[in-house]
């Protein structure tokens, strides 16, 4: 079948952007804090249900490079992609059952927050902003690098100066979201992109298993059959097949998922909107619930795009698959498209199109927040609640200029890399951190930045070597090879060294600072387990 869209699909893409665009930035202006509060800008108050915070949770975790680069995954590698689709269910249930109440209890504003809670002093909130510029910065070149090249692919222009110009535009649009909203603003985005992706994205698994008579076993066996590797598509270790020890590169990558997706800054700076413990709860129920429903949405589509598809014409149209959402997507309507499917078609890539706008702004919010209260506002020690507030804003711009010229560099490479470092950073460093921070009581000012540090450091040094790197045609520098690492993440290192660094740390510091450590944990243990009433800092 083309892998190209009628002028009405393009026509209506376009208009359907454009009305998006418009309408979320009208939203974040009606709902943006009135007055120089930092309460209402960080936090919203912490105004929103239950239900809403919920969604708005499942709006940052779910990133276009999830419904893009997993729904790829899927349709390229199949039993391996549902696997990774689990994983990011898997994680945010972690943060569920183990991180949210605490962390919402130890914070207020930041990541800083939480970890300053013991362990007071601006060099834990500088290394704390620095690991969340390291995590988001490159998820937010990933995701803009995508607007243009999903634009180029929609609307069917090849251009590259239109793709840099998507590029820019998008990114000033985005930067004016976090800016003007604030934390409620960017949640009510949040909240309009996944009621979007999740309707939008159901009727489209309806409509591909309509095509198999609503039998999910011949839904399996018609993409292996076009897959072009037979029941290879339907076991594990076919992503991994090139590398020395597949199974074992398979469980580090999914471990370094499980570990890293739902403590990424953007997601866990939404613990801090909630009003109670029981509210965390609840919200958190909320959003497990949409993204567990999303993984079996993304789970139908990606197989679907190889089904009715091919494996070899989705690898041709972008060789990491990240076109496979919107392919099978436009195979579900079959050869003849009503005007009612051309709607619904354009229904999904504006849902696409709000995701990329979501996410970034999500994280654009979170690095200016990080920088304004953990690093200008804690070096001034009485600074106004209007000036924090126009740092906030300014952080903003500064965080998304370097963002938007990085895009505009690498959108014609493989990006997978940055995708893969931002997990990495998260499973290696802030995972050990925050465990460590709310829940041993001995841990120690210096195991926190020996965490913090020791963790990124792992990482940083170890992703070049990565095939993902170089050394494989996909790669991103494909022409070189300086592959020495034979992992596709640096997990299976970088997490035992994040976790040992923290330990050492804190047993470097003596007998006597970790027994003062212990009793000032016990003094706010209470706070920190039991939920008991907040106070401010």
């Amino acid at each position: 079948m083309t892998t190209e869209f009628s002028g009405n699909a393009q026509s209506m893409s376009l208009v359907g952007f454009t009305a998006v665009a418009t309408i979320t930035l009208l939203l974040c202006v009606m709902t943006g804090p009135d007055r120089d509060d930092l309460d209402e800008f960080y936090t919203g108050y912490s105004s929103l249900s239950p239900m809403r915070n919920g969604l708005a949770i499942a709006g940052d975790y779910i990133s276009a490079a999830t419904v893009l680069g997993t729904g790829g995954v899927i349709a390229l590698f199949g039993y391996d992609g549902t696997v990774l689709a689990l994983s990011t269910a898997l994680s945010l249930m972690l943060l569920m059952f183990l991180l949210a109440e605490p962390l919402r209890n130890a914070g207020r504003f930041t990541m800083g927050d939480a970890l300053t809670r013991r362990m007071p002093g601006r060099g834990v909130r500088i290394a704390a902003c620095a690991v969340t510029l390291a995590a988001l910065v490159p998820l937010m070149v990933v995701q803009l690098a995508g607007t243009g090249q999903l634009m180029a692919f929609v609307l069917g222009f090849s251009g590259e100066s239109l793709q840099t110009g998507c590029i820019i535009g998008v990114g000033a649009l985005m930067i004016s979201y976090a800016a003007i909203g604030g934390m409620k603003g960017t949640a009510l985005i949040q909240i309009l992109k996944i009621v979007m992706l999740l309707g939008s994205g159901m009727v489209v698994a309806v409509l591909i298993l309509h095509r198999f008579d609503w039998d999910p076993g011949a839904l399996f066996n018609a993409a292996a059959a076009n897959s072009g590797v037979g029941s290879a598509f339907l076991s594990s270790g076919l992503q991994f097949a090139s590398g020395p020890s597949p199974d074992l590169d398979m469980i580090t990558a999914q471990l370094t998922v499980v570990l890293g997706g739902g403590v990424l800054p953007h997601v866990t700076m939404r613990m801090y909107t909630a009003s109670s413990a029981r509210q965390v709860r609840r919200s958190m129920s909320w959003a497990v619930s949409g993204v567990a429903l999303f993984v079996l949405v993304i789970t139908v589509v990606g197989f679907g795009a190889t089904a009715l598809v091919g494996r070899a014409v989705i690898a041709q149209v972008d060789p990491q698959g990240n076109t496979a959402y919107l392919l099978g997507s436009q195979a579900a309507f079959g050869p003849d498209v009503s005007t009612a499917e051309t709607f619904l078609f354009t229904t999904v890539t504006t849902a696409v199109f709000l995701t990329l706008l979501a996410s970034v702004a999500g994280m654009i919010l979170a690095c200016a927040n990080s920088l304004a209260h953990d690093v200008f506002a804690a070096r001034v020690r009485e600074m106004s609640p209007r000036r924090e507030m126009t740092v906030a804003r300014v952080s903003a711009l500064a965080v998304g200029v370097p963002a938007i010229l990085l895009a505009t560099l690498v959108q014609h490479r493989s990006l997978q890399p940055l995708v893969t470092l931002s997990f990495c950073l998260g499973a290696s460093a802030i995972a050990p951190a925050l465990v460590y921070s709310l829940f041993w009581r001995r841990y120690t000012r210096t195991g926190l930045l020996s965490t913090l540090i020791g963790g990124s450091l792992a990482v940083l040094l170890l992703m070049p070597g990565t095939n993902l790197v170089s050394g494989s045609p996909v790669s991103a520098f494909p022409d070189a090879d300086f592959n020495w690492f034979p992992f596709t993440t640096t997990g299976l290192l970088s997490i035992p060294l994040g976790f040992a660094c923290g330990w050492l740390g804190t047993l470097a510091s003596g007998r006597r600072k970790s027994e003062e450590q212990r009793h000032e944990y016990e003094a706010v243990e209470g706070w920190i387990l039991a939920g008991a009433v907040r106070r401010n800092r």
